[in-house]
């Protein structure tokens, strides 16, 4: 599983899966299992804000800390993905 960063974020690994390439940017935040099962995962949008879709088993403020950590690091972490995926980020759609 690809991390964005070898570091945790309030006790969580930012990654994705090669699975996860099908699909926009996003981000799942998990513990020691880095599974899509159980994970929280954040679509990114080109202004790095993001969009959660699953919680997992993250309490609002581990969101919202997470969220502003993505936040100001979106750029280095769209770099990351952009070596195994040829989407881009996550456009809301009305």
């Amino acid at each position: 599983m690809p991390k964005y960063f070898p570091f945790k974020i309030c006790g969580y690994y930012l990654y994705f899966t090669s699975h996860c390439t099908l699909e926009c940017m996003h981000v799942h935040a998990s513990g020691a299992e880095l599974t899509e099962a159980g994970s929280a995962k954040f679509f990114v949008r080109n202004d790095g804000s993001s969009k959660l879709q699953n919680r997992g088993r993250l309490n609002d403020r581990e969101i919202r800390i997470i969220q502003n950590f993505i936040k100001e690091n979106y750029e280095s972490m769209y770099m990351t993905w952009r070596t195994m995926s040829v989407n881009g980020f996550y456009m809301d759609r009305n």
